[in-house]
């Protein structure tokens, strides 16, 4: 049966946010996963000017209101084309 307890872990170290679970405190050494629940964004991220770039360009098109007939847009983005493997 698998248990799961909040932690932080620091470099090497594990930080729990409650009280220590007895099953922990009793045993020298356990096998644990260690599942990452949150990553901060790196410092570096050039995402968001590149998304509002793009973002500022469809605003200039018109965005969706330059398509004026929705089903015709619908039928053109959906063309047939063959398969991969296959002919």
């Amino acid at each position: 049966m698998q248990s799961i307890y909040k932690a932080i872990l620091r470099g090497d170290r594990i930080e729990w946010e409650d009280d220590v679970p007895e099953q922990i405190r009793s045993h020298p050494a356990l096998t644990v996963l260690v599942t990452v629940v949150d990553q901060p964004a790196a410092a570096d991220d050039t995402r968001g000017p590149r998304m509002a770039e793009v973002l500022g360009r469809l605003a200039a098109s018109g965005g969706v209101a330059s398509i004026t007939d929705p089903l015709q847009w619908q039928r053109e983005q959906r063309q047939d084309r063959d398969l991969p493997g296959r002919s």
